[in-house]
């Protein structure tokens, strides 16, 4: 499992009218992550493929695309042609789960599959092997802002024991709700990947707060081994 941490803001919390310097202002991060919703899915609506496509042209970080959107199995391909370093589509929103996440990395795309709160981790532990990433949902999503729901914390220690027990170069990520006091549970819980919209957009120094961020899921995942 891997124990480095890595810090993906969330543009959902940069400014719209200034995303290409919004994405240069984290290049201190190891990834942008983008929010795709379709306003079927979750009762929001973003940005589809043809802005998702341009800004990776601009962004000097890699995309780890989180899609919130119905018929994944259809989309999240044209992202990966669209040189998305990592996809993640819902487990809830896909037909073929598995045959999705192939084709993913058969492109030469990351395959991550997502997890509501409320929707249980047990039964895709057998796909794990399938999978680049595995995230757990820390809030409903649809929206930033929200506070870190501490429910999620159990599934977050099972999907790591899973992980950790099955020996997989499997990322576990968590969004919703990160900032320097959630992390450390979340860390601690034994994920190893953060999601953080405005408690880094939302911040004087963007690079000091995305520092801290990972200083802060040090000491969790230092607890948690």
């Amino acid at each position: 499992m891997p124990c480095e941490h890595h810090i993906h803001p969330s543009i959902l919390s940069a400014d719209f009218s200034q995303l290409a310097s919004e994405l240069n202002a984290i290049s201190t991060a190891d990834a942008a992550h983008i929010d795709v919703m379709d306003n079927h899915f979750v009762p929001n609506l973003t940005w589809g493929l043809p802005v998702v496509k341009r800004l990776r042209e601009v962004s000097p970080v890699p995309f780890d695309v989180h899609l919130m959107i119905e018929d994944a199995d259809r989309w999240a391909p044209q992202y990966a042609e669209a040189g998305c370093e990592s996809v993640t589509f819902h487990a809830e929103a896909a037909i073929a789960p598995i045959k999705l996440a192939r084709t993913l990395r058969e492109s030469g795309t990351k395959a991550g599959m997502a997890l509501r709160p409320a929707t249980a981790v047990e039964p895709y532990l057998d796909m794990l092997s399938e999978l680049d990433m595995l995230l757990i949902m820390t809030v409903e999503p649809g929206f930033g802002g929200q506070k870190f729901l501490e429910v999620t914390l159990p599934k977050i220690r099972r999907a790591a024991q899973a992980i950790s027990g099955s020996e997989l170069s499997l990322r576990l990520q968590v969004d919703g709700g990160i900032t320097e006091q959630t992390i450390l549970a979340a860390a601690e819980a034994g994920a190893d990947t953060f999601v953080a919209g405005s408690s880094v957009y939302g911040a004087d120094d963007i690079e000091a707060a995305i520092a801290g961020l990972r200083g802060a899921a040090e000491k969790g995942s230092a607890a948690h081994r």
